[in-house]
């Protein structure tokens, strides 16, 4: 029988296993939402975006004097593991689930916190020290939106490099069956003569086009997250994630 540890919150009393970074929040979740079988974890990409957003709160809140250095250097310390492609196991819950977001963004505020906990050479579940809520949870509505945003900017450049080089195959080709005769098509019936070399010339034309609309897509996707203070609730008197320019 796997080890487990005892964790409350204000729902009651769970037995989280001993090695999880998750807490509560997720357990709640997986037993919540037994939908699809699809963890969030297989959005790896929105898991690193969420890192990514949580460690500029923080590091936002630590220019504020709202955090002390040494809690928000292991919080950024944490959030560097999960953007890096760590700890991706420690995200179970669905990829459809209730609450917008929430069931999400509570599993990473649990896993950044034990592992930062972790960076201060303590062991998991010492709330007392950073706690999932009060040191790391923010709106939802704001974070989740900026992340997803972030993830679709980091999938974008390897996409954008695919096409190019898909649309520099494709005029490959248009050298290479330039000499090759057939008759196009229109409507399944047979057209003037052509050669396979200009189709293909087709294709590449219209594989450059994606290629410039994902460019211009890549420079208009990213929209910061809204330039105010974002209260995070009753847990944090001044809280502020994003700190305007």
């Amino acid at each position: 029988m796997s080890k487990t540890r005892r964790e409350i919150d204000s729902l009651g009393e769970l037995q989280v296993p001993s090695e999880a970074y998750y807490s509560t929040q997720t357990v709640w979740a997986i037993n919540n939402f037994p939908i699809s079988g699809i963890p969030i974890s297989h959005l790896s990409q929105v898991v690193q975006a969420l890192a990514i957003v949580k460690k500029a709160a923080i590091l936002a809140n630590k220019n504020l004097g709202n955090i002390s250095a040494p809690k928000a250097d292991a919080i950024v310390a944490g959030c560097d593991d999960i953007a890096a492609g760590g700890l991706i196991t420690e995200f179970p819950i669905e990829v459809f689930q209730g609450g917008a977001g929430t069931s999400t963004t509570m599993n990473i505020s649990e896993v950044i916190a034990n592992r930062a906990i972790e960076h201060l050479g303590l062991p998991r579940g010492r709330y007392d020290i950073i706690h999932p809520n009060d040191d790391l949870n923010q709106s939802t509505n704001d974070v989740y939106p900026t992340a997803i945003r972030v993830a679709i900017q980091v999938s974008h450049r390897s996409l954008h490099q695919e096409l190019r080089l898909l649309a520099g195959e494709l005029e490959n080709k248009c050298a290479e069956f330039a000499s090759v005769l057939k008759l196009g098509r229109t409507q399944v019936r047979d057209a003037v003569p052509m050669t396979l070399g200009q189709e293909f010339r087709a294709f590449a034309t219209t594989m450059w086009e994606d290629v410039t609309s994902s460019f211009v897509f890549s420079r208009r996707s990213i929209s910061a997250a809204p330039p105010w203070a974002k209260e995070s609730g009753a847990t944090r008197r001044k809280s502020i994630w994003y700190e305007p320019a």
